[in-house]
């Protein structure tokens, strides 16, 4: 993976504006943050999205993937201020999870989820290199 980043540009920080891989891509359905039995364990947003990074890595692993192999995550989350709110744990959990590892990300805000009781839900697209 290369992190594409324009001369000039001011860094960004816990993600990168863009990135360029090779090799076999895995896409990995929006995760939410339950467990594997479906359970919400917690309805702390930080929480949430801890176990959502774990789902995601998970799944990754499934296809001899790691984080590392993270080219992209997009988060849904379903309160904007709560998002801000808790980016200091959410950025802790996500070191703990992820490491000091830093794709092309988004983050947008939704209306609601599918699952009742989730907070937010992060997509991933991760590329194997050959």
């Amino acid at each position: 993976m290369q992190v594409l980043q324009p001369p000039g540009w001011a860094r960004p920080k816990g993600y990168a504006n863009g990135v360029t891989a090779r090799g076999t891509m895995v896409f990995v359905a929006g995760q939410v943050g339950w467990d594997e039995t479906e359970t919400f364990r917690s309805a702390d947003f930080a929480d949430q999205g801890e176990q959502a990074l774990k789902n995601i890595v998970a799944i990754l692993a499934q296809a001899g993937a790691g984080p590392q192999h993270i080219v992209r995550l997009t988060w849904f989350v379903t309160d904007t201020a709560e998002y801000l709110a808790s980016q200091q744990r959410l950025g802790a959990a996500y070191r703990r999870v992820i490491g000091a590892h830093f794709p092309a990300m988004s983050v947008i805000g939704i209306m609601a989820l599918y699952e009742t009781g989730a907070k937010l839900e992060i997509e991933a697209t991760a590329v194997i290199p050959d």
